[in-house]
């Protein structure tokens, strides 16, 4: 009796497996970073989830990246609290903080495609620190475009009000874009140090 050979098919390659696990990794910790925040009045946590953002676009480029941060809002959206402070649901969505959580995942394809000038990622030994500043200061300008507006409307605030009560994060999140691109630069040095 002949033996039927059967012929191994790859639904997925592997590629697409390794940056689909990636993307996943990092949309956990985000999660977990986001859990790091401290309340302050006006409803809007100061939290560590931008680390999760601006690495999600230099690691992953700004398709996976952003796919990747879009699936942390979605999990939170369907309710599981990987929000700050544990939030969740539609109701945290479409509170004051719902603006940034969006301007999230547009920040992380921001990021993605001034780092890495291409839809596939680059190694991030390969960046260096002036593209990787200017992809995190325009990521960081995508947020609040997106997440001001939608402060002040939520909140029944003129935008000028909006502005000037987030002043203070804006100072935060330009002391983690600056933290974030001295963690790159030394990596890139200390890989380079290496070869």
């Amino acid at each position: 009796m002949a033996r039927e050979q059967t012929a191994s098919i790859d639904l997925v390659d592997a590629d697409t497996v390794r940056q689909l696990s990636a993307a996943v990794m990092i949309a956990a910790l985000t999660a977990v970073l986001a859990q790091f925040s401290i309340d302050l009045p006006g409803g809007v946590p100061f939290s560590f989830q931008p680390f999760g953002i601006f690495f999600a676009g230099l690691l992953l480029g700004p398709v996976w990246g952003g796919f990747s941060i879009s699936l942390y809002v979605l999990v939170g959206l369907a309710g599981a609290p990987v929000y700050s402070n544990a939030g969740a649901g539609l109701g945290y969505v479409l509170g004051p903080t719902g603006g940034f959580l969006v301007g999230f995942a547009v920040a992380a394809v921001v990021i993605g495609a001034i780092a890495h000038r291409s839809l596939t990622p680059t190694p991030i030994a390969t960046l260096s620190v002036v593209p990787t500043a200017a992809a995190l200061l325009a990521g960081l300008v995508a947020i609040y475009l997106i997440g001001l507006p939608w402060l002040a409307t939520v909140n029944g605030w003129t935008l000028t009000r909006a502005a000037s009560f987030m002043a203070l994060f804006a100072v935060g999140d330009l002391l983690k874009t600056a933290i974030t691109t001295g963690i790159v630069a030394g990596g890139t040095e200390l890989l380079a140090d290496r070869r």
